[in-house]
């Protein structure tokens, strides 16, 4: 395993639409080891979610996990999920509003309006088939980390630029009302 470089905010790959894999070139011992090195990666940088275009690779591959990450103390945790060829569905018009941030994206957040219910389809990193519904927070990350296989950021999803802010001024000014917000989100959906 190797701890890979992040692709930063306008850099081209970043912008691409990420290439669907057959089961065939992902069962490679190539893309098995990217896929190790993207989790790698993931944990290096206390992420909860990396894709591999993130890491100048854009095959559709998002790696997700929370684990009492530092970065985000408020996010429920998520075990280790390896998505490949991801769709998302969009279950009900109920949204809510997610300050993020992004490894590609350092030292900014902004407020994101996502979808408070989704359900993913595609496979794991072995080709098992994955049909899931997530909820909150949680189904932010997915929608954050499958965005950026669609070549879009976060930073194209924020509806009032004047919600941008550095990580000091975030923990300043808007970290205590969002956790309280966001508290309880979680409370309600159960994650």
């Amino acid at each position: 395993m190797a701890i890979r470089k992040i692709a930063q905010i306008g850099h081209p790959v970043l912008r691409e639409t990420a290439r669907v894999l057959g089961r065939e070139e992902l069962a490679s011992l190539d893309i098995q080891r990217f896929i190790d090195d993207l989790i790698e990666t993931m944990r290096d940088a206390n992420g909860a979610g990396l894709a591999a275009n993130q890491i100048y690779q854009p095959i559709a591959i998002c790696a997700i996990e929370v684990k009492d990450n530092p970065r985000y103390p408020y996010k429920p945790n998520i075990p280790l999920t390896v998505l490949v060829n991801p769709v998302v569905q969009l279950i009900g018009g109920e949204r809510f509003d997610n300050y993020e941030g992004c490894l590609s994206v350092p030292n900014l957040r902004g407020l994101v309006p996502r979808h408070l219910r989704i359900r993913v389809t595609g496979w794991d990193r072995h080709g098992n088939e994955i049909d899931r519904e997530v909820a909150g927070v949680t189904a932010g990350t997915y929608q954050h980390e499958i965005d950026h296989l669609n070549g879009t950021l976060f930073v194209d999803r924020v509806t009032d630029s004047r919600t941008l802010c550095t990580w000091t001024e975030f923990e300043r000014h808007h970290r205590a009302a969002f956790v309280e917000r966001i508290t309880d989100l979680v409370d309600r959906v159960g994650s």
